[in-house]
């Protein structure tokens, strides 16, 4: 998979939480907050996912193909974006071209799913948020933030970390924020939780 594809792909599916789901389900239900689901995310109350390269709905799905409108209306609803909740979006128009690979949603909707399950095993209280305005999927505990990303514009390619609300210093943090892992060195569910909890201890210590 060439490094373009996977970032327009990445783009596109991070437009289509923002329009397709939390956008309306924000209209609606005044939450902006998504979960994993089985290969893909959806809302937490907005019945609509996706799911590899289409919208999913109890009554029926469509394929992530002509515009996010387009993709919208053909499910019953107008695509937008969360209206007054955060500035920072994708900055992508309802009226834009969904440009997604099926591979590239396959392996996004995969690294949610492990790191659903590892945030789980971290605190099986929380449930995991995957927030749109980032696109990434996280639990907060303690004041640290733990979670995965498929990537953005300061890591290319799907990473973990863990981010201390307060910054801390030593040799684990090696980002700004906090730790990061990428993908591969954390793509086992029992890699990613020991990562978790070594972020866990280090800002405990």
């Amino acid at each position: 998979m060439d490094e373009q594809t996977y970032e327009r792909s990445r783009v596109a599916l991070h437009a289509a939480a923002e329009l397709l789901i939390a956008g309306p389900q924000y209209r609606e239900y005044g939450t902006i907050r998504l979960q994993a689901v089985h290969q893909g995310f959806g809302g937490v109350r907005w019945p609509y996912s996706v799911v590899g390269a289409e919208l999913v709905w109890p009554e029926g799905r469509t394929t992530l193909q002509g515009t996010y409108r387009d993709v919208g209306r053909a499910a019953g609803f107008e695509a937008e974006a969360p209206k007054g909740v955060y500035a920072d979006t994708t900055g992508v128009d309802p009226d834009s071209v969904i440009d997604v690979d099926p591979e590239v949603a396959r392996q996004i909707g995969a690294w949610f799913a492990l790191g659903d399950k590892a945030l789980r095993g971290l605190a099986p209280d929380i449930t995991p948020v995957l927030w749109p305005e980032h696109f990434d999927l996280s639990s907060a505990v303690g004041e640290v933030n733990y979670g995965v990303s498929p990537g953005d514009s300061g890591h290319p390619g799907p990473y973990a970390y863990v981010g201390p609300w307060t910054p801390r210093t030593g040799e684990f943090w090696n980002a700004s924020f906090g730790a990061v892992r990428s993908r591969a060195e954390v793509d086992t569910v029992s890699r990613l939780l020991e990562f978790f909890e070594q972020g866990r201890a280090a800002a405990a210590a």
